[in-house]
C-alpha cells in the first residue's frame, strides 16, 4: 500500500507522476508523427523519377514553345497585313489608281512660318528636293546652282555661273538654266541650260561628272526614270532625248511636238510626259513601243506639266486654266479657267499666266504658281475629277517652279522677278528666292495637343 501510494504520490500540483509521463509520453509521440509526416512529404517532393523530371521539363518545354509559336503567329500575321497593305499600295501605283485622301487633313500655314532662303542674284527658275529631303538645289538665271540645307536654311555649296564665252574653261553653266532633275537613289543631278547643254553632278560633293551634248537649242525639260540611272530630256528644238547617264550615253531621239516643249515629267513607268507649248498638245511618250498619245485642251501656250501618279498629270498654261488629265481621255478631266485671276483695264482682262505647277505624287494634292502674289492649292476630287481651293500663300514675285517633297511635309517654291522663260515684265519688289512652305495636317495637330 505504502509503494502503491508513494507511486502515486501527488506531484504538489495535485497531478500524480504516473499522469505526468502519460501526457509526455503522448506529446512526445505527437510532435513524432508530425515530423515523420513533414519528412515523408519532403521525401514526396524530393523523390521524383528522372521519368517524371523529363515528363515534366517536357512538358514546361512544349508550353514555351506554344506561347512563342502564338506570339510569332500574331507578329506574323500583322507583318503579313502590312505587307498586303504595301503591295496593294504598289499594284496601285503602278496602275496610276492610288490616290491618297489628304487635302482635308492640310492647314493653311501661318504666313510666318513660311521660310526665305536668299542667295540668287537673279530670278530662280527650277529646283529640286533630294530624295532624303535634308536638301533643295535650286538654279537661276544667274546661271548658278545652290545647294541649300533644309533644316538650317543654310547654303552648303555654289556651283558658280561663267561669263558668255568662257564655257571652255568654266566648269558650270554660262547660260539660264531652266531645268533640273535628281535621279531617285540621290546619285547624279541634272542640270540644262539656254546653251544647249545638259550637265551632270554628284549631288553630295557638287563635282561635276560629264556634259551632255546633242540638243539643238535650249534644254527646257528633265526627269530621271525612278528607279534607274535613265534621263529623259526636252528642248526648244522639239525633241525628246533618252541617255544612260551611268554609261556617260546618248541613247535616241524622239520627235512630234510642233513648237518647242516647254517641260517635261516621269515616274517609274518607261514613258514620260512632256507639255508642246504653243502647239497646244500634251503627249505621253511609250519609249519601248516607239509610240506617243497626243492631248489637247488649253486655249494658248502649256508652260508647265507634272504627273500626279502614273496615270495622271497636270498641265498650267498662259490661258490662266489649270487642267488634270487622264491618260486614257483625249481631253481634260477637269479644268479651272483664271485659275489665278486676271489683271489688266476694265475690258482688257488677261489671265494670269500659270507658270508652275507641282503635284504630291500618289495624293489628291495640286499646287499653282503665278505672279499674282499668291501659291494656290488645290484639292483633286475623287477619280481626279474635279479640282477645288483649298488656301493660297501670299508670295510676291514670279512662282517659277514648286515642288512637294516626297513625305509631303513641306512646299518649295522658287521665285523671281522676271518669268522664268523671258522678260515680259518685273516686279521689282519681288525677292529671288526659295520659300519653303509647311505643310501641316491636323491629325498631326491632335496629336500635338494630346
Amino acid at each position: 500500500v505504502s509503494a502503491s501510494k508513494a507511486s502515486n504520490a501527488d506531484d504538489g500540483k495535485g497531478r500524480s507522476k504516473k499522469f505526468n509521463k502519460r501526457m509526455d509520453e503522448e506529446i512526445s509521440s505527437d510532435s513524432e508523427n508530425e515530423s515523420r509526416k513533414q519528412q515523408e512529404n519532403e521525401d514526396d517532393e524530393i523523390e521524383e523519377t528522372p521519368q517524371e523530371k523529363k515528363l515534366r521539363l517536357a512538358k514546361l518545354y512544349l508550353e514555351q514553345l506554344r506561347e512563342e509559336e502564338d506570339k510569332r503567329a500574331e507578329q506574323e500575321s500583322f507583318e503579313a497585313d502590312l505587307i498586303a497593305g504595301r503591295l496593294q499600295e504598289d499594284v496601285l501605283e503602278q496602275k496610276g489608281k492610288l490616290q491618297r485622301l489628304i487635302a482635308n487633313e492640310l492647314i493653311a500655314p501661318d504666313p510666318a512660318e513660311v521660310r526665305l532662303l536668299r542667295g540668287h542674284k537673279l530670278s530662280v527658275t527650277c529646283l529640286v528636293i533630294t530624295p532624303d529631303e535634308k536638301y533643295i538645289f535650286s538654279a537661276s538665271k544667274d546661271c548658278s546652282i545652290i545647294k541649300w540645307e533644309v533644316e538650317g536654311g543654310k547654303k552648303v555649296h555654289k556651283i558658280a555661273g561663267g561669263r558668255k564665252g568662257t564655257e571652255a574653261r568654266h566648269v558650270g553653266h554660262t547660260a539660264h538654266i531652266l531645268c533640273m532633275a535628281i535621279s531617285s537613289d540621290g546619285k547624279y543631278l541634272a542640270s540644262g541650260d539656254m546653251n544647249k547643254l545638259i550637265l551632270i553632278w554628284d549631288p553630295v560633293t557638287c563635282k561635276h561628272l560629264y556634259k551632255l551634248k546633242g540638243h539643238r537649242d535650249a534644254v527646257s525639260g528633265l526627269a530621271f526614270r525612278r528607279g534607274t540611272h535613265t534621263l529623259y530630256s526636252a528642248s526648244h528644238d522639239r525633241s525628246i532625248k533618252v541617255w544612260s547617264v551611268d554609261e556617260n550615253a546618248y541613247v535616241e531621239t524622239l520627235f512630234g511636238h510642233q513648237d518647242m516643249i516647254t517641260g517635261l515629267d516621269c515616274l517609274s513607268r518607261e514613258r514620260c510626259v512632256t507639255a508642246g507649248g504653243r502647239d497646244r498638245t500634251v503627249r505621253v511618250w511609250k519609249i519601248a513601243e516607239e509610240s506617243q498619245l497626243v492631248f489637247h485642251g488649253h486655249e494658248g501656250s502649256i508652260d508647265c506639266i507634272q504627273l500626279i501618279n502614273e496615270e495622271h498629270m497636270v498641265t498650267g498654261g498662259d490661258d490662266g486654266s489649270i487642267s488634270v488629265w487622264t491618260v486614257n481621255k483625249k481631253k481634260p478631266v477637269s479644268t479651272v479657267k483664271q485659275a489665278h485671276g486676271s489683271h489688266g483695264n476694265t475690258g482688257l482682262e488677261q489671265p494670269y499666266w500659270v507658270s508652275s505647277v507641282a503635284a504630291l505624287h500618289n495624293s489628291d494634292i495640286v499646287a499653282s504658281g503665278s505672279h499674282n502674289s499668291s501659291v494656290q492649292l488645290w484639292k483633286c476630287g475623287q477619280g481626279f475629277r474635279g479640282l477645288e481651293p483649298l488656301f493660297s500663300v501670299p508670295m510676291t514675285g514670279f512662282v517659277n517652279s514648286l515642288k512637294f517633297s516626297n513625305s509631303g511635309k513641306f512646299l518649295v517654291a522658287g521665285v523671281g522677278q522676271e518669268h522664268r522663260l523671258g522678260r515680259w515684265w518685273r516686279i521689282k519688289e519681288a525677292r529671288n528666292g526659295l520659300y519653303i512652305i509647311p505643310l501641316k495636317r491636323q491629325a498631326q495637330e491632335q496629336e500635338v495637343v494630346q
